[in-house]
């Protein structure tokens, strides 16, 4: 299995920390993750998701799973429910089918998102029902 520590050069990564676990191209996981400090998916991965770190999935990723993480960085395809208690990065080509709840949301000019968002400070609520991103005070889309 291609879990391994690693470093790389992106620039989601510059503003995140150095990389300490990679999951790379061609390598599969399925099931429960769980983890500390910063990992890039840039392979399969489904189950579910947890940590209070940050999570990045990576251009050419594919991750079908339930997401609670700190703060999440997307380039990849994420089918599934993310919950970040900081942060969501949502960058171009990413592709993101499921509900988000976050304090902050930031998604760029030509991303597909196919969800909902609720926004309030810390991620409370998050059992309350959904406001669209676009209606959220903080959502900036570039």
């Amino acid at each position: 299995m291609a879990l391994t520590p690693a470093q790389t050069n992106s620039s989601a990564t510059a503003i995140q920390g150095e990389v300490t676990t990679l999951l790379g191209r061609g390598s599969e996981f399925e099931g429960k993750l769980s983890f500390e400090g910063t990992v890039r998916v840039d392979g399969k991965l489904s189950g579910e998701i947890f940590t209070d770190d940050t999570l990045i999935i990576g251009e050419g990723a594919e991750v079908n799973a339930e997401i609670s993480v700190g703060a999440i960085i997307i380039e990849g395809t994420v089918h599934g429910n993310i919950h970040a208690k900081r942060s969501v990065e949502i960058h171009t080509p990413a592709r993101v089918r499921g509900n988000i709840s976050t304090p902050a949301l930031s998604i760029d000019k030509g991303v597909i998102f196919d969800g909902q968002c609720q926004m309030e400070p810390n991620g409370a609520g998050a059992g309350k029902g959904r406001v669209p991103a676009a209606v959220a005070s903080e959502a900036t889309v570039d």
